[in-house]
């Protein structure tokens, strides 16, 4: 801003004295905020990784003259110190220091191999990630990134290499570099006709799926997987088993019900395997209970696969199974409005929370019985299943002054 010469003679000593230095305060602070705009700090410092200088350890410059297998041996045993150091250093609360060294350990292992490298850049990875140093994290992820780069003109891909790269980049929580690397594998064994190696890869990328919740890719690559299995009952199981876990982590019950379908015709098969038809029908159970809310058809198939649970627990005695299907039952009978029905059930119930020596589960069955005599009025019965849930209660010195509430909510209703 222009001084006009006539504002300054107007101006008494002290007050041009004052007005000089503000001027030249605000000229300093608008020259500074100027050279700040124009210079903006990096989101982070150069990489440590990539310091060119000399060091020690080498007996040579490298780049010019390779080392010896000797003094690659040598360089591998000072590295492995430089290692136990770096990790005493860490233990001991010394973290700066610990970095310093290892990313002095790491800028020399590369004169080892790049095997070497990728194993000592994902064991240092993996530490950094753990204890949140997200520099350090990216100047490691930044290095795999630049090794990828170079072995990729290598045509077809080392896959011992590629394999260290896909470990190293799940180390540093990077599931969108590992991938891709999984899936340059996948392609090389495929073309190998390496069956084993491919069911292998195809398991890895799986998991980094469902190590980061994608589950529309991990159903995607565990159907591969099936494919792959035709003809072999037992791994067939497990990956069927994934699979309805993954859709039902996703809530796709309608893709649920088809996978657990075909696990049910498999368990029916082996009788050493019938036993896990009583949670499978528990669980394609719930799934048909949530499809219909979309359809309500399709609320006869939940009531029969709750009732053939219940009937397979009890055909083999497993009566804390047993338990578990009728409640659902109750519960899907006290939704549909069937409270006859569910007033039967319970008193089943009853019997096999007996069976199964289930105090607990005996007090909720009395307690459920008496909420259902409650919504049909029926206030004496209810007493009376209230007053039986409280002896259990007493018992397990659990919840008796719940059921004493209950009881005093409804006794005046009782005595009309």
């Amino acid at each position: 801003m222009p001084i006009n010469p006539y504002q300054i003679k107007s101006m008494r000593p002290w007050n041009i004295i004052i007005f000089a230095i503000c001027f030249s305060l605000c000229s300093n602070l608008s020259v500074l905020a100027k050279s700040q705009k124009t210079k903006q700090p990096d989101k982070f410092p150069p990489s440590p990784l990539e310091i060119t200088a000399p060091d020690p350890l080498l007996p040579r410059i490298p780049d010019k003259e390779p080392l010896t297998e000797a003094e690659k041996q040598a360089l591998g045993i000072k590295l492995d110190e430089l290692n136990l150091e770096a990790t005493a250093k860490f233990a001991a609360g010394d973290k700066i220091t610990a970095f310093e060294i290892w990313n002095r350990e790491l800028r020399l292992r590369r004169y080892l191999g790049v095997l070497a490298e990728i194993e000592a850049l994902s064991r240092v990875g993996a530490i950094a990630y753990q204890d949140n140093e997200r520099q350090q994290v990216q100047y490691i992820t930044q290095r795999l990134q630049a090794i990828q780069a170079q072995t990729q003109s290598q045509q077809p891909g080392d896959l011992q290499i590629l394999s260290a790269l896909g470990k190293a980049y799940q180390q540093v929580r990077s599931p969108q570099l590992a991938i891709p690397v999984y899936q340059q594998i996948l392609t090389q064994v495929r073309q190998q006709q390496d069956t084993a190696a491919e069911r292998e890869t195809l398991q890895t990328i799986a998991n980094v799926h469902l190590g980061w919740f994608d589950y529309p890719q991990a159903a995607k690559t565990y159907e591969e997987l099936l494919n792959l299995t035709k003809g072999e009952p037992s791994t067939q199981i497990t990956y069927l088993e994934q699979l309805a876990y993954i859709y039902e982590q996703a809530k796709q019950p309608q893709d649920s019900v088809k996978i657990r379908q075909q696990l049910v015709e498999i368990y029916q098969q082996d009788s050493n395997l019938t036993s896990k038809l009583v949670g499978l029908k528990l669980a394609i159970g719930s799934d048909y209970e949530m499809l219909a809310k979309q359809q309500p058809d399709l609320i006869q198939a939940a009531f029969k696969n709750y009732q053939e649970s219940y009937t397979t627990a009890w055909q083999l005695q497993e009566y804390t199974r047993a338990g578990e299907a009728l409640n659902k039952l109750i519960s899907l009978y006290r939704s549909t409005g069937q409270t006859d029905e569910a007033l039967q059930t319970s008193q089943i119930l009853l019997q096999t929370e007996e069976l199964a020596a289930n105090f607990y589960g005996l007090m909720t069955a009395y307690d459920q019985i008496g909420q259902i005599y409650v919504e049909r009025k029926d206030y004496p019965q209810a007493i009376n299943a209230f007053q039986k849930g409280l002896e259990l209660a007493k018992e397990l010195k659990h919840e008796e002054q719940y059921f004493n509430q209950q009881i005093a909510k409804i006794a005046p209703g009782a005595n009309n």
